[in-house]
């Protein structure tokens, strides 16, 4: 008997010695393709202006709004709505096998939208499918990362790798602004190239080294669950998109019945997929997971961290656009890049943080950083409404480094703590249904950040705009009309690089003096202009924020200790006939 133990613990050394080099082989992949995945539903946001151009669309045309966002929102919705589908496949067939399928798809619709030669309606059409189907890989990529890099690595280590991957995974939004800016302006095509040799490096990395290392649990698919789930978050995603656009004579388009219509009809859809997840066999959404104390307060507190970011940086790169950088002197065209220059610290804070704040929590608990983290974004944002709005840019970079070091505490060890709480058979699924509620909350935060901007607007910016531009000499009949149109497109005329007055008074300008046009269509008016209008929606905004912080901060609470499902495999012979047991260490 003492032989087989001594034997038994030689092959679980054996094969930990063998762990160390895998683990960082998975580690490697998957943090290439959340990274890469997470570029590419930035990257657009600072590179749309040169991309309207390359296909020759103006996106200020109210017609072409829609099409503006759906390029825009279509990767985030099709990965919300996808991933806890392909995390439950994943489960079924193999992680490994999916997550490669993931890194064909991803690259293979790159290399398509990096050659469109497509213009007009036609170009933004073939664009905006290429990026859903582009989203398909990604929500591949995203479903199974989390759940390969449990299996690969023990408890006491998968902080560290989950800190590093969801760094990776947040971090790729903030490099793809940078990335955005840099390449838009030397060709549009560029922003979609840059992806096809990390894919194809990514896709050859993957199939060659991943091994299956999960637990498969075989079962059918719940397609009634997979229909439901998808058109009910798909109404609402959807109805969210199209509420921030104006309707009628109404600033959004939240009493459009259709948006309506969407919205109460996907949350009856998403409440019968509940029903249905309780009734089958084989569910792919396991609401049983949620009686994991871990888990549920986990997730809670994920949901709400994604809310108050999602927003956040849609609307801080408004504010850098629209106001400050051309009131120190950067003209309309260059402000997108620079947005994304001066938001660095942000994504620093995030870099620092993440890692650290992993490692740490295995060794401490997930609980204590996670709250810390929280608490001080709440902070960050309740200074961020002290600063005034044309800042200092000192003190507003070291706000968003707080930001972003807060964020990076709570990501890292709330990720970690959550697929340590899911047992191996569920890891696919649990990690997809993490994801979905990250994604679905970024664009949930777009929404409401964009309508508190927009009903701060809409009840002072009229009467400024039209005082305003009668004050410079523009006609009454000229800027009556103008200080009624929409707040969005103002809004949307500074976030894609256009100057808002040149484009609205357009023709007009020919009509007044060459010095009052000059000072119209300048640096400063446009931003003098709005500044106490969007300052007052942009505190709402970061109020918002704080509240969901501080609430995210107490789920954090709640998680428990430090908890995790102790594998039968990583124990001696004697013990792995042992059904999976739960280890919950004290409260840290």
């Amino acid at each position: 008997m003492t032989t087989g133990v001594a034997s038994g613990h030689q092959k679980s050394v054996s094969n930990k010695k063998h762990g160390i080099e895998y683990k960082w082989i998975a580690l490697s992949n998957t943090t290439i393709a959340v990274f890469l995945a997470t570029i590419n539903s930035s990257i657009m946001l600072i590179a749309l202006p040169d991309i309207f151009r390359g296909i020759n669309m103006n996106p200020l045309i109210p017609s072409n709004t829609s099409y503006l966002l759906w390029l825009l929102m279509g990767f985030m919705v099709v990965t919300a709505v996808l991933v806890v589908s392909f995390g439950r496949i994943g489960d079924m067939f193999g992680r490994v096998k999916v997550f490669n399928l993931g890194f064909v798809i991803f690259t293979a619709f790159s290399i398509l939208l990096s050659v469109t030669w497509m213009s007009g309606t036609s170009g933004a059409l073939w664009l905006i499918v290429m990026r859903v189907l582009q989203g398909v890989g990604g929500a591949l990529l995203f479903a199974n990362s989390s759940a390969i890099l449990t299996d690969a690595f023990p408890p006491d280590q998968r902080g560290l790798a989950l800190g590093i991957n969801n760094v990776a995974a947040i971090g790729g939004a903030f490099v793809g602004l940078i990335l955005g800016g840099v390449l838009g302006p030397l060709n549009w095509h560029l922003v979609f190239v840059v992806s096809v040799p990390f894919g194809l490096l990514g896709t050859v990395w993957s199939y060659w080294k991943l091994e299956e290392r999960g637990l498969r649990t075989p079962s059918r698919i719940d397609w009634w669950g997979n229909v439901t789930f998808a058109i009910g978050l798909i109404a609402v995603l959807v109805g969210i998109t199209y509420g921030i656009m104006p309707y009628g004579h109404d600033t959004m388009g939240w009493t459009n019945p259709y948006v309506l219509g969407a919205l109460v009809g996907g949350v009856l859809v998403l409440i019968a997929f509940g029903i249905i997840e309780t009734k089958v066999e084989n569910p792919m959404f396991h609401l049983s997971l949620f009686r994991i104390r871990a888990f549920a307060a986990g997730n809670l507190a994920n949901l709400l961290a994604s809310l108050g970011r999602g927003g956040m940086m849609f609307i801080v790169i408004i504010w850098l656009q629209g106001i400050w950088l051309p009131l120190h002197g950067y003209s309309f065209s260059a402000t997108p890049l620079w947005a994304g220059i001066y938001m660095l610290p942000l994504t620093f804070g995030f870099l620092i943080a993440g890692p650290v704040s992993g490692r740490l929590s295995d060794k401490f608990g997930s609980r204590i950083f996670a709250t810390t983290g929280m608490i001080l974004a709440a902070l960050s944002f309740f200074l961020l409404t002290l600063l005034p709005i044309n800042f200092s840019y000192i003190w507003f970079a070291l706000l968003l480094f707080l930001n972003g070091a807060a964020m990076g505490m709570f990501s890292s060890p709330n990720w970690a703590g959550i697929m340590n709480s899911l047992p191996p058979g569920r890891r696919g699924a649990g990690a997809g249904m993490v994801a979905t509620f990250q994604n679905s909350a970024m664009v949930l935060s777009i929404g409401v950040f964009f309508t508190l901007i927009i009903t701060g607007l809409a009840t002072n910016l009229p009467a400024a705009v039209f005082g305003g531009l009668v004050h410079q000499g523009v006609p009454a009949s000229v800027a009556e009309p103008i200080s009624k149109l929409p707040p969005t497109a103002t809004l949307f005329s500074a976030f894609l690089g256009y100057n808002p007055m040149k484009t609205l008074l357009g023709p007009a300008l020919g009509h007044l003096p060459a010095a009052k046009a000059a000072y119209l269509t300048g640096k400063s008016f446009f931003p003098n202009l709005i500044s106490s209008a969007f300052s007052k929606g942009l505190d709402q905004a970061f109020y918002f924020a704080l509240g969901a912080s501080l609430i995210a901060g107490i789920a954090s609470v709640l998680r428990g200790g430090k908890y995790h499902h102790v594998e039968a495999q990583d124990t001696v012979p004697e013990v792995r006939e042992t059904k999976m047991s739960v280890a919950v260490e004290p409260n840290v």
